[in-house]
């Protein structure tokens, strides 16, 4: 996924000149990730450069930038280092275009490394995408496959409207074959990464691995699951999760971030709105603890687990209730 992504920073670099990288180590170092290397070698250090460990003033001179006809793409380094630009973030990169009544458009990528999964300390490993899917004007993203991180990264930094760019840490390294050539799904379309019949799992960013491994360990259990990669989070995809729930009947939401008021409830309350008549048991979530991001030892015990995931599918009130008797998986 690191790969993908350098690769669609260095295509868009080339392909539009009005085209900025920069942020915290993104230059010489080559990003904490890596995911800019390179880039300060072929493109020069006008065109990617590291900036002063002062988040808000990167957002700062972004929208500057942005304002000026170019298309920034900064880097926070890690999600809640971005916390010191959120009054930037939320006061005028979400709102600049509609004060101006469309006239100025920020074309802004803010790539964020965000969630657990690598052994993070506090400040390191948060995942904070609520904060950003609650503020109109924002649009948010988030990959849970390498391809998907080429394909949204460079719609991304196409768009005309800002674009928050959650990048799942712990699938940096995943590998998989990525096509550079074409983008097959829409920018704003959620992707069902598996079919099944029985229940709708819902997932997105570093989930989506987990999600599918679930599915497969479920139907070993005798469940057909289906699993929804939203892909998309601001804007969210109501029609591929409520077709999908109206033909499965059920539907679990899972990510890491906390349950209380976490992204979950959202699409939870969104398809108890839009599939009622279809549903045959609660929506349920496997979240994150309601707790501060712990240390990295107990990091395990923070993150949804396929054990998790199968519970909550046990409890679905399923007919055939000799088979939830005996399935206990440990939480």
């Amino acid at each position: 996924m690191a790969q993908a992504l350098n690769a669609a920073l260095r295509d868009a670099l080339k392909e539009d000149d009005n085209v900025l990288v920069f942020g915290e180590d993104v230059g010489t170092l080559g990003g904490v990730f890596r995911v800019t290397d390179g880039l300060t070698r072929d493109f020069g250090e006008e065109r990617c450069f590291d900036t002063p460990l002062a988040e808000s003033g990167i957002v700062g001179h972004a929208i500057g930038l942005a304002m000026g006809g170019f298309r920034p793409v900064v880097e926070m380094q890690f999600d809640a280092f971005a916390y010191p630009a959120f009054e930037q973030i939320t006061s005028h990169v979400a709102k600049l275009r509609n004060r101006t009544r469309g006239r100025i458009e920020l074309p802004i990528v803010l790539r964020i490394p965000y969630a657990g999964g690598v052994g993070g300390v506090e400040h390191h490993c948060d995942s904070s995408e609520v904060y950003y899917t609650h503020t109109a004007g924002l649009k948010v993203v988030t990959p849970g496959t390498a391809q998907d991180a080429y394909d949204l990264l460079r719609d991304a930094i196409e768009s005309p409207d800002p674009v928050v760019f959650l990048e799942p840490k712990c699938r940096y390294w995943a590998k998989e074959p990525v096509s550079f050539s074409r983008r097959e799904t829409p920018f704003d379309r959620a992707a069902i990464r598996r079919t099944g019949s029985d229940v709708t799992l819902i997932a997105y960013g570093p989930m989506v691995a987990t999600a599918l491994e679930s599915a497969e360990a479920a139907a070993g259990e005798g469940r057909d699951v289906e699993v929804i990669d939203l892909r998309t989070l601001a804007p969210v995809d109501d029609e591929t999760i409520a077709e999908s729930v109206r033909r499965t009947g059920r539907a679990v939401v899972v990510h890491e971030a906390a349950g209380f008021c976490g992204y979950g409830a959202e699409i939870a309350a969104r398809v108890s709105e839009q599939c009622f008549h279809y549903l045959q048991a609660p929506v349920l979530r496997v979240t994150g603890l309601d707790i501060p991001y712990p240390a990295p030892k107990l990091e395990a015990h923070q993150l949804p687990t396929v054990d998790r995931i199968l519970d909550a599918i046990d409890r679905l009130q399923w007919d055939d209730q000799a088979v939830v008797a005996g399935s206990v998986h440990n939480a």
